[in-house]
């Protein structure tokens, strides 16, 4: 008999505005039609029941007992959710949950913060808790800090709960607020194109980049009155950065602020229509990620040099954490076809996935 999945959870891509969320700036992510999809439903007693159609590991784990156990893999993320409900004070029951995901796992599309924010949608449904998606984003943050142990800032959560069918969220991560901005392209395209390198984000040196970046904001607090690396526009950036001995710190930091100005003005030529501008910023964007922030590596270096130079791209860069993961370029749905075999002829392990947009986390019928 068919699984009837009554819940969906959306992966994301960002298009511009990487490592600005957890330094208090913008992004600019789109929800995509891909995701995780979950089927639930109350059970009498005090245990979670995990299964999954991508994975061989169940797992059953005790209401009252919820640890992070390497041993659960990816069934620690839906108990971290579970335990930090009942952490805010909700009371919840057991539950059974069999998740299934389309999303390329460890591809930088957001599969962890997908399985998250469903696994919080259905304990929402479920138990009647009221939450907003605000609140879940920010739930659902908490535990991939805590439970899981990866420093990331909202920006996954939040285009995963808020995402909107034919738009892409600004995203303001400092005052947690969006705006929804239409994705219009005209004949042009989103595609995806995944190095199949698993990042794996919990041991890679994301943790170490955000230190450092904590690092270079105290030295510029001894001057600036700021809580956060973005909240320094450019020019106030380049009046203070000699606080900041420590060359790679500076980098760090000058990353941070250059690439918050880059997604204003990006999401600013993407309004007036220019997205031929829109992609040269995607271009520098993967520039100052590989120069000043070192996240890209040989793998996404490759893919996007070889997508730049493809016959009918504006632009190509690394999208998620980096060490991995995957690249977003703006191909001419025309040239598709042209760019997969280019692009493959300089990195053969590559797949392509050809990006629509989606909505938020939910119900479905």
């Amino acid at each position: 008999m068919e699984t009837k999945f009554n819940y969906k959870s959306p992966g994301r891509v960002n298009l511009i505005g990487e490592h600005t969320d957890y330094n208090g700036g913008y992004v600019f992510p789109c929800a995509l039609s891909m995701g995780t999809y979950g089927a639930a439903s109350r059970r009498g007693d005090e245990i979670i029941g995990l299964s999954s159609a991508n994975f061989d590991l169940r797992c059953e784990a005790q209401l009252s007992e919820l640890v992070n156990d390497p041993a659960h893999d990816w069934a620690n993320y839906p108990k971290g959710v579970a335990a930090e409900f009942q952490k805010m004070g909700h009371k919840i029951g057991g539950f059974d949950l069999f998740v299934k995901g389309d999303i390329p796992n460890g591809a930088g599309l957001s599969s962890s913060a997908s399985l998250l924010v469903l696994t919080a949608v259905v304990i929402n449904d479920l138990f009647g808790c009221g939450l907003s998606a605000k609140e879940i984003a920010l739930l659902t943050q908490r535990v991939e800090n805590d439970f899981i142990g990866v420093n990331c800032g909202i920006m996954d959560q939040y285009a995963v709960s808020f995402g909107r069918k034919d738009h892409a969220l600004l995203l303001d991560c400092n005052k947690i607020e969006h705006e929804y901005v239409p994705l219009d392209l005209g004949e042009y395209v989103i595609v995806i194109s995944n190095t199949n390198k698993r990042r794996g984000l919990a041991d890679s040196k994301y943790n170490e980049r955000r230190g450092e970046c904590e690092a270079a904001l105290a030295l510029l607090q001894k001057e600036c009155d700021i809580n956060a690396l973005c909240e320094l526009d450019v020019k106030t950036f380049e009046a203070h950065k000699h606080l900041i001995s420590d060359p790679i710190l500076l980098k760090r930091a000058s990353h941070a602020v250059y690439e918050n100005a880059r997604t204003l003005a990006a999401v600013k030529v993407l309004n007036d229509g220019d997205i031929v501008q829109f992609g040269k910023m995607m271009n520098d964007s993967h520039a100052s990620l590989r120069d000043l922030y070192e996240v890209t590596g040989t793998e996404l270096d490759t893919l996007a040099a070889a997508a730049q130079k493809a016959d009918g791209v504006l632009g190509s860069r690394m999208t998620g954490a980096g060490f991995g993961g995957c690249t977003v370029s703006i191909v001419r749905g025309d040239a598709v076809t042209a760019f997969k075999e280019s692009v493959s002829a300089e990195y053969p392990q590559a797949d392509f996935y050809v990006a629509e947009t989606g909505d938020g986390a939910g119900c479905i019928v």
